[in-house]
């Protein structure tokens, strides 16, 4: 051994060689522990659908394969309610297709179910109680009350083959009540915690009554508001476009809002201007500040911005891809009465290639939803998108 060394020694060239040698090895061995584990990790994410969605939600930009051009996902989108026949054409396919969802949305809500007035035990978490004798709303006045961690519902009726009615909305006196939990939203799913508290306010409220219910399992609910979860963190996206001053000017707010509220807009308490469909007042897009800085009638007299984004957010709006035709048109209206550029996220100007790219992607994420049988825009997609 000491003849060995003394002749490594005496030749440094190999002595290096040798360590070099050595450390080759040690970080062969780290870079094959480093790809096992990420293969073993890609492979339980596709097991099992993949990560929940956070708690704070951000807004999904459309991804578009590396030979596509690229298109922003803060693209807005305004919308334009001219007569049909002065609409634009719509726009070509996007020759490669944009990237698909993640396969966790072949989890399907059943359709019989969705978008009725009652309970909805496939997103819910539902308690029957049957009181000893007919009940007022009013009796229920103190479980209703209670905080928890999701939306929840209550409903009654009758008798056992009456539709079912808000409490809110009606006295009683009901023969049946039931207690409903919303199992995921935008803020996540309801854990085994936030489940079991909701059962320990209906229990209360069944001993006040006295009522008879069967409780379901904790565990069993949790695990179901969990694969919910998965499922819309795949169908939840908000598409943007991005209107930026040219030569990276500025836009006073007094002239923004003046050409906002003339294209239609309002100003919401929200800090952003609204696009609301005039029949039932819902949102169809929002105009933003490109900022991130909420717009405010105060705050609009004395502020500047290089830009604005139209938003629209694909769950929570019916005919998604029509909505997006309207806000593409009203995009490069604003854009031309604003002096700006309609850009990516890299401020490259967008182009109709890419439009169509980003229209793609509202399509197949609208055919998502309505096979799971959450209808775009829909009271199951407005509490799930919530």
């Amino acid at each position: 051994m000491d003849a060995w060394l003394r002749g490594v020694a005496s030749h440094p060239s190999l002595f290096i060689a040798l360590v070099a040698a050595g450390l080759a090895l040690v970080v062969g061995v780290l870079l094959y522990n480093l790809l096992q584990e990420r293969r073993v990790k890609r492979q339980i994410e596709k097991s099992f659908g993949g990560p929940t969605r956070a708690p704070t939600r951000e807004r999904a930009e459309p991804t578009l394969r590396p030979d596509e051009p690229a298109a922003n996902a803060r693209s807005t989108v305004a919308i334009d309610e001219r007569p049909e026949e002065s609409v634009e054409p719509p726009l070509p396919e996007a020759g490669p297709e944009a990237s698909e969802l993640t396969e966790a949305a072949t989890i399907a809500v059943p359709r019989a179910a969705r978008d009725v007035v009652g309970p909805d035990p496939d997103i819910e978490c539902v308690v029957v109680l049957n009181p000893g004798t007919p009940v007022p709303s009013a009796a229920l006045a103190r479980p209703r009350a209670a905080a928890l961690a999701k939306p929840t519902r209550w409903f009654g009726r009758r008798g056992a083959a009456l539709p079912w009615q808000p409490l809110d909305e009606a006295a009683g006196p009901w023969q049946q009540v039931a207690a409903c939990l919303l199992l995921a939203d935008r803020s996540g799913a309801a854990g085994r915690p936030d489940v079991s508290n909701f059962l320990g306010v209906v229990a209360n409220a069944a001993s006040e009554l006295p009522a008879a219910f069967d409780p379901p399992d904790a565990g069993e609910e949790a695990s179901r508001a969990e694969e919910l979860d998965r499922l819309c963190a795949d169908l939840d996206v908000q598409i943007g476009l991005t209107i930026l001053k040219n030569e990276l000017g500025q836009i006073a707010g007094t002239r923004l809002r003046g050409v906002a509220e003339a294209a239609g807009f309002r100003l919401a308490a929200s800090g952003s201007f609204e696009y609301l469909q005039e029949e039932t007042g819902a949102v169809l897009c929002s105009l933003q500040n490109y900022k991130q800085e909420p717009f405010t009638a105060e705050s609009l007299r004395a502020l500047s911005t290089p830009g604005v984004v139209l938003v629209i957010d694909v769950p929570r709006v019916a005919e998604p891809v029509k909505v997006f035709d309207q806000m593409r048109l009203t995009a490069k209206r604003l854009a031309k009465t604003l002096e700006g550029v309609l850009v990516d996220d890299n401020r490259r100007p967008l182009d109709d290639t890419a439009l169509a790219a980003i229209r793609t992607q509202v399509q197949a994420t609208a055919t998502a939803l309505r096979e799971a049988n959450i209808d775009p825009g829909g009271p199951r997609a407005l509490r799930l998108f919530g």
